[in-house]
C-alpha cells in the first residue's frame, strides 16, 4: 500500500515544482520556457534549436539556458505572440534538426555561410562578429604580429564543423590542426599546453579568456575574419523568417535589442 500523502509531503511537492518553474524561466508571463529534444510542430509555441556550449551567447547556469541568444528567443517568442521551447542538440544537427521540422528556428551563433545558405535561410545579422584567437598569457608576444604569426603555432584546436574549422582548413592547412567536440574541451587543451591557440567566434573567445584569466589564458584582440551572426529558418518558412527580420528591424525593439546585446557583449558595434 502507498504512504499516506501529509501536509509535509505536499508542502515539500509545491515547493519542488515552484521551484523548477522559475528555473525554466517564462516566454511569455504564463507559458514556460521548456528545454527538449522532441517537441511536435504547434502554431502556438516557437521552437528553437540551441547547442548551450557558448558562452556569453548561449549556455547553461545551473538547468537553466541563458545568454544573449536565449534573451533574444524570449523577445522573439513575446513578438510572434507564441510560448517558448528551447530544443538541445549537438551542433552538428542544428541544421538537420530544422530542415527535418524539428525545430523552427536555430539562435545558437550561427554564422551565415554561403554553404550554409544551400540549405537553409538566414534572418539579417544580429552581430558582426568574427574568429578570433585564444592563447596562453605566456606567449602573447610570439603570436602578436597577426594572422601570419598563426603559421608558427604547433597545434591550433577547432570545434567541429564550426567556421573555425573552415578558417583553419582554408589558411592553415599545413598546421597541425585539433579537433574537438565542444569549446570547453579546447580551452583544456590551451591551459595544459597539448595545443598553442584555439580559434572560435569572437564573443565566446573573449569570454573564456575572461573566465580563464586566473590560469594564464589571454585573446589575440584582432579579428581574424569578418562574419555575421544570424538566425537560421527553413527556406519554406517565409512567414517566420519575415517576422523575425521584423522583429530585428522593428524601430521599437531597437533599444532593447542594442542594450541586450551590449550587455553580453560588450565590444559589439
Amino acid at each position: 500500500m502507498p504512504k499516506k500523502l501529509t501536509i509535509k509531503h505536499l508542502v515539500v511537492l509545491i515547493f519542488f515544482v515552484a521551484s523548477l518553474s522559475f528555473i525554466t524561466g517564462c516566454a511569455l508571463t504564463d507559458q514556460k520556457a521548456a528545454e527538449s529534444t522532441e517537441i511536435k510542430p504547434d502554431i502556438n509555441i516557437l521552437r528553437v534549436g540551441v547547442t548551450p556550449n557558448a558562452p556569453p551567447l548561449i549556455f547553461k547556469k545551473g538547468k537553466k539556458i541563458i545568454g544573449l541568444e536565449a534573451d533574444f528567443a524570449k523577445e522573439l517568442a513575446k513578438y510572434l505572440g507564441k510560448s517558448l521551447r528551447f530544443v538541445e542538440l549537438e551542433w552538428e544537427d542544428q541544421i538537420p534538426a530544422l530542415l527535418d521540422n524539428r525545430t523552427d528556428i536555430i539562435m545558437s551563433g550561427m554564422t551565415q555561410t554561403p554553404l550554409r545558405e544551400v540549405r537553409i535561410a538566414f534572418t539579417r545579422r544580429y552581430l558582426e562578429s568574427g574568429q578570433m584567437a585564444l592563447i596562453r598569457r605566456e606567449d602573447y608576444v610570439r603570436f602578436s604580429t597577426g594572422i601570419f604569426s598563426l603559421a608558427t603555432s604547433s597545434g591550433i584546436g577547432v570545434v567541429k564543423n564550426t567556421f573555425g574549422e573552415y578558417f583553419v582548413d582554408e589558411r592553415f592547412s599545413n598546421v597541425n590542426k585539433e579537433i574537438f567536440s565542444s569549446p570547453q574541451a579546447a580551452v583544456e587543451a590551451v591551459i595544459d599546453k597539448d595545443i598553442d591557440m584555439f580559434i572560435y567566434d569572437a564573443p565566446m573567445i573573449l569570454y573564456m579568456a575572461s573566465e580563464n584569466e586566473d590560469k594564464g589564458l589571454t585573446a589575440l584582440f584582432a579579428l581574424l575574419t569578418r562574419e555575421n551572426l544570424a538566425w537560421g529558418v527553413r527556406k519554406d518558412n517565409t512567414d517566420l523568417l519575415n517576422s523575425a527580420n521584423s522583429f530585428l528591424q522593428n524601430p521599437n525593439n531597437e533599444k532593447m535589442l542594442k542594450k541586450m546585446t551590449q550587455y553580453w557583449v560588450p565590444f559589439a558595434r
